[in-house]
C-alpha cells in the first residue's frame, strides 16, 4: 500500500502541477500576452475563460478514460491520462503570443487547455481506484487520501516555481520567457511519473470482474440509466470544494494583485502557506473518515464553508498577509474536511463494474459546476466598488448550502456495514430526488 499510495500521489501531483500552473499564469500574465486588445479586467476574464475550458473538458475525459478503466483496467488510464496532460502542458509553454501570430495564439491556448482537462478528467478516477480497490476496508479513506494530497503538492510545486521566477526575474523577462519555464518542466515531471507507474499492478476488484466476465459493456450507458441521480447528487455535493479552492488559488491572486495592489509574491506566499497546511491535514481527516464515516465529515465541511465565506472575503480585503492567510486557511480546511474522504466515498457509492466512469464523471462534473465558472463569476462580482466584494461571499455561501443539501441526500458507505445495509443505501440513492 505505501508504494501504491506514493505512485498515486506523485502522479496526481504531476497532473495537478500541469493544471495549476496554467491557473496561476492566467491570473498573473496570460491576459496581457494573449488578449492585449482587451482592457485589464476584460483580459483577465478572457484568460480565466481559457482556464474554464479545462474544466469543461474534464467530464469528457472522465467519460473517455472511465470507459477504458471499466472495460480494460484502471492501470492503462494512469499512463494515457498522464501522457496526454504532460504533452499538452509542454505545448502551452511553446505557444507564441498574440503579438507574434495574432488570434491564432489564444485559439491554440484554448485547444491545449482543453486537452489538459481531458487528461486530468481521467487521472483522478484511475489514481483513486488504484488505491481504493487495493486498500483494506477499515483504512480505505486513509490510503485513498494520498491521491488527494497530490493536488496540494502540485499546487505548491507550480506556484513555488512561479514564485521563484517572479522574484528572480525582471517583470520584462518574466513576461517574455520566464512564465514558460514551468510548462516546459512538465515534460520532465511527466516522464518521472510514467516511470514510477510502470510497475504498478491492476486492482484486485477489476481482476475479479475480468475473471467472472462481469465487466460493463457500455459503462456510460449503464451510469446514465441506473445511476444518474447519484451522479447529479455527487456533482452538486462536491461543487463547493471546487468553488472554494479556485476562489482562493486563482481569483484571489488576481484580485489581490490588481485591486488591492498587493505584490504577486506576497499573494502567492499567503495562498501557498494555506495550501501546505491543507495538504498536511489531509491524512488525519481521512482517519476520522475511517472512524466516524464519510458523510459526517462532508456535512461538517460544507457547514464550515457556508459559515466562513464572509469572514474570508473580509480578511482578504484587508490586504494584510497574515489576515489573508488566515482567511484562506479557514476556507481550505473546510474544503479538505470534505475532500479528504471523497476518494473513498465516491468509489464506495458505485458498483465496481461502472465505478471508474461513475465516480470520475460525478467528480469532474462538480468541477464544471464549482470550478470552471467561479473565477469568472467572482471577477465579475468584484469588478465594481471599493469595499469588500460581498457578492463573491454570497455566491460561495449559496454554493456551500446547495452542496450541503446534496450531501444530506447521500447515504453513508462505511465498509463495516453489512451487505444488506449497503443494498438499502443503493436503493435510497436511486430513490432520492435529483
Amino acid at each position: 500500500m505505501p508504494r501504491l499510495a506514493a505512485a498515486s500521489l506523485v502522479g496526481t501531483a504531476i497532473e495537478f502541477f500541469d493544471f495549476f500552473v496554467y491557473g496561476t499564469a492566467a491570473a498573473l500574465v496570460l491576459g496581457p500576452l494573449f488578449f492585449p486588445t482587451f482592457s485589464p479586467i476584460a483580459g483577465t476574464l478572457a484568460a480565466f475563460g481559457t482556464f474554464a475550458v479545462g474544466f469543461l473538458s474534464r467530464p469528457m475525459g472522465s467519460v473517455l478514460f472511465g470507459h477504458i478503466g471499466d472495460r480494460h483496467g484502471r492501470r492503462p488510464v494512469l499512463f494515457a491520462s498522464l501522457l496526454l496532460t504532460g504533452c499538452a502542458t509542454v505545448a502551452v509553454g511553446c505557444v507564441p503570443t498574440y503579438d507574434a501570430i495574432g488570434v491564432a495564439a489564444p485559439l491554440l491556448l484554448l485547444l491545449l487547455r482543453f486537452l489538459q482537462g481531458l487528461g486530468l478528467g481521467g487521472e483522478w478516477g484511475g489514481a483513486v481506484l488504484l488505491t481504493a480497490e487495493h486498500a483494506p476496508p477499515h483504512r480505505r479513506a486513509l490510503w485513498s487520501s494520498f491521491p488527494q494530497i497530490g493536488p496540494a503538492v502540485g499546487f505548491l510545486l507550480a506556484n513555488g516555481v512561479m514564485l521563484a521566477l517572479t522574484a528572480g526575474l525582471s517583470d520584462a523577462d518574466f513576461r517574455s520567457w520566464g512564465w514558460r519555464v514551468p510548462f516546459w518542466a512538465a515534460g520532465v515531471l511527466a516522464a518521472v511519473g510514467l516511470l514510477l507507474r510502470s510497475s504498478l499492478a491492476e486492482t484486485p476488484q477489476f481482476e475479479e470482474l475480468s475473471a467472472s466476465g462481469s465487466r460493463a459493456g457500455a459503462p456510460l450507458a449503464e451510469v446514465a440509466r441506473d445511476h444518474w441521480r447519484l451522479v447529479l447528487l455527487t456533482a452538486g455535493a462536491l461543487a463547493v470544494g471546487y468553488a472554494i479552492f479556485y476562489t482562493v488559488s486563482t481569483w484571489a491572486l488576481a484580485y489581490g494583485t490588481e485591486r488591492l495592489g498587493v505584490s504577486s509574491t506576497v499573494m502567492l506566499v499567503c495562498v501557498m502557506a494555506a495550501v501546505a497546511v491543507k495538504g498536511a491535514a489531509t491524512p488525519f481527516l481521512a482517519l476520522l473518515g475511517d472512524r466516524w464515516g464519510r458523510r459526517p465529515l462532508c456535512l461538517a465541511g460544507c457547514a464550515g464553508a457556508a459559515v466562513w465565506m464572509f469572514p474570508m472575503v473580509a480578511l482578504l480585503h484587508t490586504g494584510r498577509p497574515l489576515l489573508m492567510f488566515l482567511g484562506f486557511l479557514g476556507a481550505l480546511l473546510a474544503f479538505i474536511t470534505m475532500f479528504a474522504v471523497v476518494a473513498a466515498y465516491l468509489p464506495e457509492l458505485y458498483e465496481p463494474r461502472v465505478r471508474c466512469t461513475g465516480a470520475a464523471v460525478g467528480y469532474n462534473l462538480a468541477g464544471v459546476l464549482g470550478g470552471a465558472l467561479t473565477p469568472i463569476v467572482a471577477t465579475t462580482l468584484s469588478k465594481d466598488g471599493s469595499g469588500p466584494p460581498w457578492g463573491v461571499a454570497a455566491y460561495l455561501t449559496a454554493v456551500a448550502l446547495i452542496s450541503l443539501g446534496c450531501f444530506a441526500l447521500l447515504p453513508e458507505t462505511l465498509p463495516e456495514r453489512s451487505p444488506e445495509k449497503a443494498e438499502e443505501n443503493e436503493e435510497a440513492v436511486e430513490g432520492a430526488p435529483a
